[in-house]
């Protein structure tokens, strides 16, 4: 009667709050979503969940069956893990780079979740690059690259992790801080700070600025967000940052944070492996556990 997606349709209903986000994490349409609960709700004789509510106010048989799910999910799933191992698999290497300055905040969590489960697994982070990352990847140099910058390379296949908004930081007291959103005309005359990397590698100038034809009035670089949110604070500049890296300086009101464009700019990240380690159990492993870790940490993420 109830099975384990079942099990996961729930945790993902509490998780995101809303059937049209659970959805998404689950990968269903929100009207095979909502058939799936009712299914099950038949089967069982009661509701699981008050409808309407936000965030889902589940009912004390759902409350059951999530608890059911806490318990079994973690089981199933280690024992998917061993089973992995009992067939012979090789021990693996994970060599990755990170092309994200502010992607450690849900990364490093992730390797750690992992490492417990896979210790036998060889991972590293490479400092110091002296070589393009993903060319790097399709020579075996490394195994797995975060990107927000797929390229088309023979063998090289990109995972979606989840979807992100681009946001303006700007000082409190800024001419643009009470915006809804700013058009690229807007930072022709601002001092735009970046991470020290190729500008057709930022999204700032390649969604926004470069189909519009501007320039920003000066470009300064800072090596860790903490310097650049100093210095936009101090109203020396502004900067272009995924809205998660910006969420502790939002909360603690240190910046203001601005829309760029009407629509936003939003971008996909991804998990850039080579095409044989796709069936590899612990690659499937960690590519579930950084996406699962990122929904956890992140705020204002949405499914690829």
């Amino acid at each position: 009667m109830i099975e384990l997606r079942h099990l996961r349709t729930l945790v993902a209903l509490r998780d995101a709050g809303s059937l049209v986000e659970a959805a998404e994490r689950v990968h269903l349409t929100q009207s095979a979503l909502s058939h799936q609960i009712k299914d099950l709700e038949e089967r069982l004789g009661t509701a699981l969940f008050v409808r309407k509510t936000r965030p889902v106010e589940f009912t004390r048989a759902g409350q059951r069956l999530l608890s059911l799910a806490e318990q079994v999910l973690p089981l199933v799933r280690m024992a998917e893990r061993d089973v992995a191992r009992l067939i012979g698999h090789e021990p693996g290497r994970l060599h990755m780079a990170i092309e994200c300055h502010s992607c450690f905040q849900w990364l490093m969590p992730a390797i750690d979740r992992f490492r417990d489960h896979w210790p036998e697994v060889e991972i590293d982070i490479p400092g110091g690059h002296h070589f393009a990352p993903l060319p790097a990847l399709a020579r075996e140099q490394l195994d797995l690259v975060i990107t927000a910058d797929p390229q088309p390379l023979a063998g090289v296949y990109y995972e979606p992790l989840f979807r992100y908004e681009g946001l303006l930081a700007v000082a409190r007291q800024h001419r643009l801080a009470d915006r809804p959103y700013v058009t690229p005309q807007d930072l022709a005359e601002e001092t735009l700070i970046t991470y020290p990397v190729e500008h057709a590698r930022l999204d700032v100038f390649t969604q926004f600025l470069d189909p519009a034809g501007v320039r920003p009035r000066e470009i300064r670089t800072a090596e860790l967000t903490v310097m650049m949110m100093q210095l936009v604070a101090s109203g020396r500049g502004v900067c272009a940052l995924p809205n998660w890296a910006l969420t502790e300086y939002l909360e603690r009101g240190y910046v203001k944070a601005v829309g760029l464009g009407e629509s936003g700019m939003w971008s996909t990240l991804y998990a850039a492996i080579r095409d044989e380690s796709r069936e590899q159990p612990w690659m499937e492993d960690f590519l579930r556990t950084a996406r699962e870790t990122s929904f956890a940490v992140l705020e204002g993420i949405k499914p690829a």
